[in-house]
């Protein structure tokens, strides 16, 4: 294939993929390439690279691809109850400053010992219903409207997804396709979105061996992949329920810390001791009380409705 072959070529991938070309020159436009939480970087493989084991190593002609962009509708999350940048002021964002800054403090390694894996937060319950997803959703705005921290919010839930539900956002692939197509770039699966530092990677397609593909080397190095491009980066997984599956104890072992939702006046004392029990590994494990009267806690996540357990 001749050169001007190899462009014409060029020019109709680029357009099929829906990336605008000069009608004037037909020249590639000068798109400036975002990493998988919007930081500018040279190429797209100094943004994302590639590693062995599935994750494929984007080549140069990657670097006139942006992350797909997606717009969250504010005022119907704002409705709904969640944090927005819209109303840094409310309770509800003040109640998560609360859960969100001992995480923090960890993360920036300000804690009284080092806490290895630090910038990786799993949100998690012992049982279904309890509010992880909510939790998740809030805790990872929360932290991107702090200055110095960039936030990818993992849907991790493989069999039963829902941020992107909660977030108004037709579903689309991610985690698991990475998993399972060696020839996916990470970034074309991750979702920048319209709240500043905050980007999403989907559950993505449903797999019948997600378990395994989570337990994989494959996981293990995306993990490390993800956690560690940009120091600024904190990874927010919203996993399922401890005691309903197997997922969330293989995700916790690449976990720094772990924040263990509970229902107020629904789960069992004996139920949040099983589902702590499952996460003695973990060097850090956090729990919020969810669901709390004013009267229990103060405020809906009160000061008291906040407790933490270390383990080192």
């Amino acid at each position: 294939m001749n050169t001007i072959e190899q462009a014409a070529l060029r020019l109709a991938q680029l357009r099929s993929a829906g990336v605008a070309v000069s009608p004037e020159t037909g020249a590639e436009p000068a798109i400036p390439v975002l990493g998988i939480d919007g930081e500018s970087v040279s190429t797209f493989a100094d943004a994302e690279g590639g590693v062995s084991g599935g994750i494929r190593e984007a080549d140069n002609e990657a670097q006139a691809f942006a992350a797909p962009q997606i717009e969250i509708d504010l005022e119907r999350l704002s409705m709904m109850g969640y944090v927005t940048p819209q109303a840094p002021s409310s309770r509800r964002a003040e109640e998560f400053r609360m859960v969100k800054r001992p995480l923090l403090t960890n993360a920036r390694g300000n804690s009284a010992a080092p806490v290895l894996h630090a910038n990786r937060v799993m949100v998690t319950s012992a049982l279904p219903g309890e509010g992880k997803t909510f939790v998740s959703v809030n805790m990872a705005i929360s932290i991107a409207m702090e200055r110095d921290f960039t936030v990818l919010l993992i849907d991790a839930d493989t069999t039963r997804p829902a941020v992107l539900e909660r977030l108004g956002v037709p579903s689309s692939k991610g985690l698991l396709d990475l998993l399972s197509e060696p020839d996916l770039d990470i970034q074309s699966v991750t979702l920048k979105t319209n709240v500043e530092r905050l980007s999403i990677l989907p559950a993505g397609t449903l797999q019948e061996h997600a378990t395994e593909l989570l337990a994989s080397k494959g996981m293990s190095m995306l993990v490390n992949k993800l956690a560690s491009r940009f120091p600024n980066r904190i990874l927010v997984f919203d996993a399922p329920p401890l005691l309903g599956s197997t997922e969330s104890r293989v995700l916790a072992a690449h976990m720094g810390q772990v924040v263990l939702v509970v229902e107020a006046d629904r789960t069992p004392q004996n139920t949040v001791s099983d589902a702590l029990a499952t996460l003695e590994s973990c060097p850090v494990v956090m729990t919020v009380l969810n669901k709390a009267t004013s009267s229990e806690a103060g405020s809906y996540y009160g000061s008291r409705s906040y407790a933490g357990s270390r383990r080192d």
